[in-house]
């Protein structure tokens, strides 16, 4: 049940209580009150990975994150990667290559593997 703003005596409310983004819970309630058959969908689920080794002359001058787009095929090899968020060229690189070392196991729908696509987040520190 969604709380009103006379109920909320709280000092600060969510996003969502002023109006921006969906109220907290799950859209139609319970897994208890909800269907009990239907799609199953895993997700993908790295068993191999690597780091991308960086020297500390290659680091940014901020701390931030190369976010990188991986599709999954159905034998949990990468076969698509596309930079989403960048902190220059030489640690995309570097980024790109560790994700060559990684393996899945796949996404499953009802228990059969499927293509999927999901976002590595790499963070790095500043120099300084």
């Amino acid at each position: 049940m969604a709380r009103t703003n006379t109920e909320d005596n709280s000092q600060t409310q969510t996003l969502s209580a002023v109006g921006h983004g969906a109220q907290a819970g799950a859209l139609y309630g319970t897994l208890s009150n909800g269907p009990f058959f239907g799609n199953e969908i895993r997700p993908a689920l790295p068993v191999a990975t690597s780091d991308p080794v960086a020297y500390p002359w290659e680091l940014p001058d901020f701390e931030g994150n190369v976010v990188v787009e991986i599709v999954i095929d159905t034998h949990g090899d990468i076969v698509g990667k596309k930079v989403l968020q960048s902190l220059g060229e030489k640690l995309d690189e570097k980024v790109l290559a560790a994700l060559d070392n990684w393996h899945f196991q796949p996404a499953t729908r009802n228990g059969a593997p499927i293509a999927s696509k999901q976002d590595a987040v790499f963070h790095f520190r500043s120099r300084g």
